[in-house]
């Protein structure tokens, strides 16, 4: 199936670069992908959804790869949230909406708390309400390290994220890297992410220790708040997603969906994408299958 390029409005006027497969009146799917990533984290899922039966439309987030940056710095979970519900608000259906870590944060918050009934489904992938704080730092340092510096070539950035992962088999400088670089002007390469949204972190966490706790109670409301199908995809070897927080999301919304992936690490798509896949369709076939519209003029997305 072929795939198509276009952009969303996100909230305030930010534009945001998304790739659809699938039929366009399918069951969509929004794929919100993790701090740092791009829409290219999705790339095996969105076809394998699309021959799924459903319309897989994965975006970049505002802030990464091609989407806007913001010109205020407006990086809040609620901001990314806001984006989310603005993208669903553009579709002749509710859309199913599949988040892996900042992407599945914001849509707890756009499904529990900023505009609930604006998807048909919740998909959180490898995060919670509820994380470790040696995991989050460890994923928030990997981040900042070379944030500023950059790196002299694809190569070291390679590197750089073999050492991040050492669980997976080292890998090149492939175009698929590439497309999370960006060259400037002095010749070294940088992450393609504005540095502004991994400095706002950063400063939060130095000026008010209690930053991540008062999150997770934001979002534990938010969790309780839901009831619409929620699924939580944990990787089995997560280092910020303990078993007592899947616990304790499951207590927050009882009627949540749980499947556990043996081996994977918190990058559950990368490391084992067939199982999630299998795990995803699952869970989405069950709940949506039969979901289709209408055909109603020229469609935005």
């Amino acid at each position: 199936m072929a795939k198509e390029t276009f952009t969303i409005e996100g909230a305030g006027a930010i534009s945001l670069t998304a790739e659809a497969e699938g039929d366009a009146y399918a069951k969509p799917v929004l794929l919100a992908h993790g701090g740092g990533q791009t829409r290219r984290a999705w790339r095996r899922v969105v076809s394998e959804l699309a021959q799924a039966g459903f319309r897989a439309i994965a975006f970049d987030m505002r802030g990464h790869g091609d989407s806007d940056w913001s010109p205020c710095g407006a990086y809040e979970m609620r901001d990314f949230a806001a984006d989310l519900v603005a993208a669903a608000s553009r579709l002749d259906q509710k859309p199913a909406l599949v988040g892996a870590s900042l992407g599945g944060l914001a849509g707890l918050i756009a499904a529990g708390e900023l505009a609930p009934g604006s998807f048909a489904s919740l998909t959180l992938v490898d995060i919670a309400p509820r994380m470790e704080p040696s995991g989050v730092m460890r994923v928030v340092g990997f981040m900042e390290e070379h944030v500023d510096s950059g790196f002299a070539s694809p190569e070291e950035a390679a590197d750089v994220i073999a050492r991040y992962m050492p669980h997976r088999p080292k890998r090149g400088a492939s175009d698929g890297l590439k497309n999370y670089l960006r060259q400037k002007a002095d010749g070294r390469f940088y992450w393609h992410w504005d540095p502004v949204f991994i400095r706002n972190i950063m400063s939060a966490r130095q000026g008010d220790p209690d930053s991540q706790e008062r999150q997770s109670a934001m979002l534990s409301q938010a969790a309780a708040n839901l009831t619409l199908p929620l699924h939580l995809i944990r990787g089995g070897s997560s280092d910020l997603v303990s078993e007592e927080a899947v616990l304790h999301l499951r207590q927050l919304a009882p009627h949540a969906e749980y499947t556990d992936i043996a081996d994977a690490t918190h990058m559950v798509v990368g490391d084992a994408n067939d199982a999630f896949s299998a795990a995803i369709v699952d869970f989405l076939g069950r709940h949506h299958s039969s979901d289709t519209a209408q055909p109603q003029g020229t469609r935005e997305l």
